[in-house]
């Protein structure tokens, strides 16, 4: 029942559902986009039941800026970019000298050496295969810190194929648009996979050692199944209709769902399928970006601003949850099911970088539970759920593909030529569209909820139900702020000329959703 729930979600034909009212007639009866604004027609007054909360403000009128390419970094795509090490890292690709000392005041060498010099790289890209009649780049780029004003902005994207062209902001407005639009695609490509090996295929298989070793009456157990809820439902889904050949992936993407089994393999051993590594604070402080050593603070960082908060009330809550289990050590270190779920997720289970066994420090366990929750309640839906849709799946900024080769040469001068027609438009919009869970507050499955189920709350003691309370007060307080987010007087929002809301606690699942 619940596998056929999940196929109906995802294969409910949306554009052919009342939602579709009428999409631009001009557009749909001529067959095509005559302009990049022509591509507002997909969303405007489109979706209200599918999509609530719309297209993020200022999307549409300020996605041609510098700072909200490069702010997207740093909010709806924050896991692929790092700061350089002045001394540990060297440049990766050069840039025209007099291009960098025009934009930035310095050398290129001077921003690495200062710590202002950031990096993001999907030249892996190139090997993947594309389909007939698509294309893609496979574009690195660097993003600086102005010595100046502390903005960060981008400053060159090397494209990696063809001709191997680095465009800069100093290029015509068409071929540096492009050039955005390029790295956008590999970006939007990364995150959505990197959000499947990273957060769903990591929680899953420690939950599964957690199946394998701990009783159902188990509070831990208990805890997992919670924040586990509907886990495993993707995986028959994905292998069904997602990334199967000729399934969704393969209508809308450059490259063939060949592409993500090639991701998974190269960085789930190296990146995504790190347990301790990419535990919130520590991922962003290893790529520099969090308490950095070697350079200065970013002016800006929504990702973090939203998130840490967050996951601040998670921890607090499992260390009520844990100590009130646990309140002597000797507990913990005695439980023999405990400690066989260590022993399993570190042998059996294969997972990688998980805390060794035996468990003898409740701070630990206080740890692993507090990741498996911001897998499921935060790291996943920054990437996917509603965020595709909001913003990072949007067109004409993030196409999922190109339909003209990428350019041998500078001077391009129709950018609609080599975007998504309707139909292709309408592929990309709707499958964005069905990963959206509209009809969570009638479920009660936001993140606010995660430790308010009866089921889960019956038989806890005074402690853990003041906790989920205070829980549950906090992720209100932290919702009503982040509604209530508008520009300043310089038209920017967290330093981003968008609302960025995707991490409203009242709006988000608290779950693995689909």
């Amino acid at each position: 029942m619940l596998l056929t729930r999940f196929l109906n979600l995802i294969q409910t034909p949306l554009y052919e559902q009342k939602e579709l009212q009428q999409i631009g007639q001009d557009t749909f009866m001529s067959g095509g986009f005559k302009n990049l604004s022509d591509y507002e027609l997909l969303y405007k007054d489109q979706w209200k039941s599918s999509n609530p909360g719309g297209v993020a403000p200022g999307t549409f009128t300020n996605y041609t800026q510098d700072l909200f390419f490069s702010m997207e970094r740093l909010s709806v795509g924050p896991f692929s970019t790092r700061r350089l090490h002045p001394r540990n890292d060297g440049l990766p690709f050069q840039v025209d000298a007099a291009a960098v000392k025009k934009l930035t005041g310095q050398r290129l060498e001077d921003l690495l050496t200062s710590g202002r010099l950031f990096y993001a790289d999907h030249s892996y890209q190139a090997k993947y295969v594309a389909q007939p009649g698509r294309f893609a780049a496979a574009c690195s780029a660097y993003f600086y810190m102005h010595p100046k004003t502390n903005d960060f902005l981008p400053l060159a994207i090397k494209t990696n194929v063809g001709s191997n062209l680095t465009y800069t902001p100093l290029d015509t407005p068409n071929d540096w648009l492009l050039a955005k639009m390029m790295f956008n695609n590999n970006d939007y490509f990364f995150g959505q996979i990197f959000h499947l090996a990273n957060s769903h295929a990591v929680a899953e298989i420690v939950y599964l050692a957690a199946l394998r070793t701990l009783s159902a009456k188990h509070p831990v157990r208990a805890f997992l199944d919670r924040v586990m809820y509907q886990a495993y439902a993707i995986r028959p889904v994905g292998s069904q209709i997602l990334f199967n050949p000729g399934g969704y992936f393969d209508q809308g993407s450059a490259v063939t769902h060949d592409a993500v089994l090639d991701f998974v393999a190269q960085f789930y051993p190296t990146l995504t399928g790190l347990f301790q590594s990419n535990y919130f604070s520590t991922s962003l402080k290893n790529r520099g970006l969090l308490n950095s050593p070697y350079g200065p603070p970013l002016k800006h960082f929504p990702f973090a601003e939203d998130t840490g908060p967050i996951v601040a009330s998670i921890r607090k809550f499992v260390s009520a949850y844990v100590y009130d289990y646990y309140p002597l050590r000797s507990l913990l270190t005695d439980d023999k099911e405990i400690q066989n779920w260590m022993i399993e997720a570190n042998t059996q289970a294969k997972v990688l970088d998980f805390p060794k066994a035996p468990l003898d420090d409740r701070r630990t366990l206080v740890d692993i539970l507090t990741q498996i929750a911001y897998l499921t309640g935060v790291n996943h839906h920054v990437l996917n759920s509603n965020a595709p849709s909001e913003l990072s799946g949007t067109l004409p900024f993030h196409p999922s593909a190109f339909y003209k080769p990428i350019p041998s040469a500078k001077g391009v001068e129709d950018l609609v030529s080599y975007l998504p027609n309707l139909n292709q438009s309408l592929n990309q919009v709707t499958l964005t569209l069905r990963f959206n869970r509209p009809t969570l507050p009638e479920e009660h499955g936001e993140l606010v909820d995660m430790f308010a189920a009866s089921s889960f709350l019956n038989g806890q003691g005074a402690v853990v139900q003041k906790a989920a309370v205070e829980f549950r007060g906090e992720m209100e307080k932290i919702g009503e702020r982040v509604e209530g987010r508008g520009f300043d007087e310089k038209g920017l929002s967290q330093g981003m000329p968008f609302l960025w809301k995707v991490l409203d606690p009242r709006r988000i699942p608290f779950f693995l959703c689909v």
